[in-house]
């Protein structure tokens, strides 16, 4: 009954960059996600949910250029400078400070909205989605490999279509070594669908929700 009903729409004055989702695509994406989430917590990873709203300094000494200048950064209502988050790594190394006292592994998963002022096209948007693991004082030093192979299967729960930079320099400025990147060609010139590295206590990755979706 709902084959032809349009699943994304746009209403007037809706602000560029941003979506209202509907119907299949809400249930595919949910479907998507509770996959993900299985997958990740059969490996030990716990959820964890962060605030939207951070004191932009967070990102000053931590962000790449291409981030710093996509923020959404203005003064609350005592004139101190807050943005919208632009990505959530940053915000887990904070709580690595307090994970790190108890010298052992943590792993964490997300799923949060994250916002950039960039040029909206096919897979970039201004608000968007990531999906993300980290984890904190890791016990082994494989643990690059472990979760390239997790990236790997998460993004194969939604194609097969996935090709992997082993080694590639990446945009943040927390990294502290080479990273890997994942690349699905249906995307085109937005083929990059997950990133991540190894920083200051932990290592990660984030996945590029909306652009996973548009991978069939």
């Amino acid at each position: 009954m709902y084959k032809d009903i349009i699943m994304e729409y746009k209403i007037e004055k809706q602000a560029k960059g941003t979506r209202i989702l509907f119907g299949d695509e809400v249930r595919d994406r949910y479907t998507l996600l509770n996959k993900m989430i299985a997958t990740v917590e059969s490996y030990g990873f716990q959820g964890i949910q962060l605030p939207s709203v951070e004191p932009s300094e967070i990102y000053v000494d931590k962000a790449g250029s291409e981030v710093l200048n996509q923020m959404w950064v203005f003064p609350d209502k005592k004139g101190r400078n807050v943005c919208l988050r632009p990505e959530a790594t940053a915000t887990v190394q904070l709580i690595a400070n307090h994970f790190w006292q108890a010298k052992k592994e943590i792993r964490v998963w997300y799923f949060e909205k994250c916002w950039r002022y960039e040029k909206p096209q096919r897979g970039r948007y201004r608000e968007f989605w990531q999906f993300g693991c980290e984890v904190i004082n890791p016990s082994t030093d494989l643990i690059k490999e472990e979760l390239i192979d997790i990236s790997k299967e998460l993004c194969e729960l939604q194609t097969k279509d996935i090709t992997i930079d082993y080694s590639v320099t990446r945009g943040l400025g927390y990294y502290t070594d080479k990273g890997f990147e994942l690349r699905c060609k249906q995307l085109g010139a937005q083929e990059q669908i997950c990133g991540g590295g190894a920083y200051d206590r932990g290592i990660g990755f984030a996945i590029g929700f909306d652009r996973l979706m548009l991978c069939k």
